[in-house]
């Protein structure tokens, strides 16, 4: 199969590229290295696959460059490529419509009409739903910050390209995804450099906020199924299905790495979730998919990554 990555130098982006290669498909990784966090760590996302005989890579920004050799081809569209985090879009919502909204539209234009083309796999949030995101996929969809709203947008996008121009896509909504390549933006990968470091931990809030975690590998698991069987027109919540609170999860990282946390605290940021938890029954009834990595696993998996970065 011929497969568009966008965002392949990202977080979640690069391994799913790696899945897709190691199982025989051909790939188009495409990123413009926002400046949202460093190039080098996304240059280092991709050096493993990067001089693949089956990946091509472009540096080329959605929401401006043509985009006509990029989606020659394509049959399966997954559409990772965004402007991520809560804090900045309260500040710079002009570069959040930029990346979320403008660069969606112009990808969904640019293959309207393509015969080949067989999936448009849209990567959403779990910010789509607001405070409170714990549940199935009839939540009520209540963002409390600029990036959930163009997420949620972005959803919208793809709905209407599918009833007025049959693009096949499918939403799917990531719900706390972790593991190795996290962005360095991220809880448990701040969590965990301070730990290993002996900083302090930022804890904002009081620490008790749920999180439903999903481990990277079981989150390019169901992405990839999604792309591939996945009727279009469904929306999926994507999640691990084991709950932690924010306070637990550091906990665990303690006694992974075997050294207490010095936490320090701070009022909630405006637009925090204070609870998500993914129910993905229609996502295994659909695609018979399940997440197989608990929380301890996967956490140990990262503290290793980010110890030999160290």
């Amino acid at each position: 199969m011929q497969c568009l990555v966008t965002g392949c130098a990202g977080f979640i982006g690069s391994h799913l590229c790696e899945r897709l290669l190691t199982d025989g498909h051909r790939v188009t990784g495409v990123d413009c290295f926002t400046a949202y966090y460093a190039r080098p760590l996304k240059e280092q996302n991709l050096s493993g696959f990067r001089n693949h005989p089956n990946f091509t890579f472009h540096e080329v920004d959605l929401s401006t460059d043509p985009l006509t050799a990029v989606t020659a081809r394509t049959e399966v569209v997954f559409h990772l490529a965004a402007y991520p985090g809560l804090v900045k879009s309260w500040t710079d919502f002009d570069l959040y419509n930029r990346h979320n909204l403008t660069a969606t539209q112009r990808l969904l234009e640019a293959v309207r009409g393509e015969s080949q083309l067989k999936k448009f796999v849209y990567a959403s949030t779990s910010s789509v739903y607001g405070k409170f995101a714990s549940g199935d996929e009839s939540l009520p969809t209540r963002p409390s910050s600029p990036y959930g709203i163009t997420k949620l947008a972005g959803e919208q996008l793809a709905r209407v390209y599918l009833d007025e121009f049959d693009v096949p896509t499918v939403v799917l909504r990531f719900f706390s995804v972790y593991g190795p390549r996290q962005r360095p933006d991220m809880g448990y990968n701040l969590f965990i450099d301070a730990v290993l470091r002996g900083n302090a931990i930022k804890l904002t809030g009081d620490g008790l906020q749920v999180r439903g975690n999903t481990y990277v590998a079981d989150c390019v698991e169901a992405t990839q199924r999604a792309g591939f069987h996945a009727m279009p027109g469904e929306v999926f919540n994507l999640g691990g299905g084991e709950l932690t609170t924010i306070i637990d999860a550091i906990h665990k990282i303690e006694r992974i790495v075997g050294r207490p946390a010095v936490i320090e605290r701070y009022p909630n940021r405006k637009g925090d979730q204070l609870a998500t938890g993914a129910d993905v029954t229609k996502l295994f009834r659909h695609l018979g998919w399940k997440p197989t990595t608990d929380l301890e696993e996967g956490l140990t998996r990262q503290v290793e990554w980010q110890r030999s970065r160290l």
